[in-house]
C-alpha cells in the first residue's frame, strides 16, 4: 500500500528470527510503529532497512511504540535523539525498566520466579550462565513524551490513527487502527501465526486481560492487520477465535495437570511440553504462561496455592 513500509528487522530468538517495524509516510518523512531491538550494530541495520525506503532514520518524525518489549521498544531512544522526535507510549511501559537499569539484578528476578516455580538449580544455573552476557536489547532508557492512551490520535499521510488499550501480552500494549482505510497495527496482540505470551508478573491477571482485549479489538472494522511479526493478513476474526481456543486449550491443559494432586508450576511445564523438552529454550517461554494461567484460575477459584511450600505448589481448590 503506498505510504506504508514493512521493516523487517532481525532478533536473536529461535523460533522468532525478526519483527516488525512499520514506516508511515507523514510530512515528508515517516512515523515509525515500533523500533525493533536495540544493541550494536541495531541503529545501523534500520538505517539501511529504511533505505530501501527512500529514508533514513533522521527521517522519523515521531516514535510509537505499542509496547516496551525490547523487540518494540529498543531503538526508540536511539531513534528519537538522532532525529529529535518525540516518542509516544502508554503509561504502563515501566515493565522494562529494571531490565534497562540494571540488566543482572533483572537477570536473578526471573531466576528467582523460577526456582520458586520448581525448576531445578542445575536447570537455573545453566540458565544464569548462557543469559548473564546478554545485552538488554535496550540502547536508552527513553520515557515517553506523551502517553498513548484512548482519545490520543496519531497524525499521518494515511490519515489519524487511533489508540485501543490492549493489555495481556503486556501491561503497555496497544493496537492503533486507521478507520477510514480498516487498518489495524496489532504489535503482539494478534499474530498471522497465533503464538500466546504473556508477561508474567506486572499485572494480577495478564490471562484475564488478554481475553478482555480481543472483545475489544473484535469490535473494530479492519480489513487488513499490519502485525508485529510475520506477515499481513486479513480476517482479524479468525486469528481472535483462534487466540481464544489457545486460551482456552492452555487453561484445559493446567487444570488437567492438577487433576492427579499437587503440581509446583514447572511440573505442569513438563506435562504440557513434554519431559525431553523441559531442558530446552521453550521451557521458559511456557513457564510465564503457566504462571500467568494460575493466576487467573486462581483469581476464578478454580486452584489455589497451597500455604507454605516452596517451590510453590499448586491444586485444585
Amino acid at each position: 500500500m503506498p505510504g506504508i513500509w514493512r521493516l523487517r528487522l532481525p532478533l536473536p530468538w529461535p523460533g522468532v528470527p525478526h519483527g516488525n517495524a512499520w514506516a508511515v509516510a507523514h510530512d515528508g518523512g515517516i512515523v515509525m510503529f515500533d523500533t525493533g531491538m536495540g544493541g550494536k550494530g541495531r541503529l545501523r541495520q534500520l538505517d539501511l532497512a529504511l533505505a530501501q525506503a527512500g529514508f533514513g532514520v533522521e527521517d522519523v518524525r515521531l516514535v510509537v511504540c505499542t509496547h516496551s518489549h525490547t523487540d518494540h521498544y529498543g531503538l526508540a531512544g536511539s531513534i528519537c535523539e538522532r532525529a529529535g522526535c518525540e516518542l509516544w507510549m502508554h503509561p504502563r511501559w515501566e515493565h522494562v525498566r529494571l531490565l534497562a537499569d540494571d540488566p543482572q539484578a533483572a537477570l536473578e528476578a526471573r531466576i528467582e520466579t523460577a526456582r520458586q516455580s520448581g525448576v531445578p538449580p542445575a536447570a537455573l544455573e545453566r540458565y544464569r550462565e548462557a543469559r548473564s552476557d546478554d545485552e538488554s536489547g535496550i540502547d536508552v532508557l527513553k520515557e515517553p513524551d506523551r502517553e498513548l492512551v484512548p482519545g490520543v490520535e496519531v497524525e499521518t499521510d494515511l490519515g489519524s490513527w487511533q489508540v485501543h488499550e490492549t493489555p495481556g501480552h503486556a501491561p503497555s500494549h496497544v493496537v492503533l487502527h486507521q478507520p477510514e482505510r480498516k487498518l489495524l497495527i496489532s504489535g503482539d496482540h494478534l499474530l498471522g501465526r497465533t503464538v500466546l505470551f504473556f508477561d508474567y508478573g506486572h499485572s494480577p491477571d495478564p490471562v484475564g486481560e488478554f481475553r478482555s482485549s480481543l472483545d475489544r479489538v473484535e469490535g473494530l472494522e479492519v480489513d487488513l492487520v499490519l502485525p508485529g511479526h510475520g506477515r499481513t493478513f486479513r480476517d482479524p476474526e479468525a486469528k481472535i477465535a483462534e487466540s481464544r481456543r489457545q486460551v482456552g486449550e492452555l487453561l484445559g491443559k493446567v487444570r488437567a495437570a492438577l487433576g492427579d494432586g499437587e503440581r509446583t508450576a514447572f511440573e505442569i511445564v513438563a506435562e504440557i511440553i513434554g519431559p525431553d523438552n523441559v531442558n530446552s529454550p521453550a521451557s521458559a517461554w511456557v513457564l510465564q504462561i503457566v504462571r500467568s494461567c494460575l493466576d487467573h484460575l486462581a483469581l476464578a477459584g478454580e486452584v489455589e496455592a497451597r500455604d507454605g511450600t516452596d517451590p510453590q505448589r499448586w491444586r485444585l481448590t
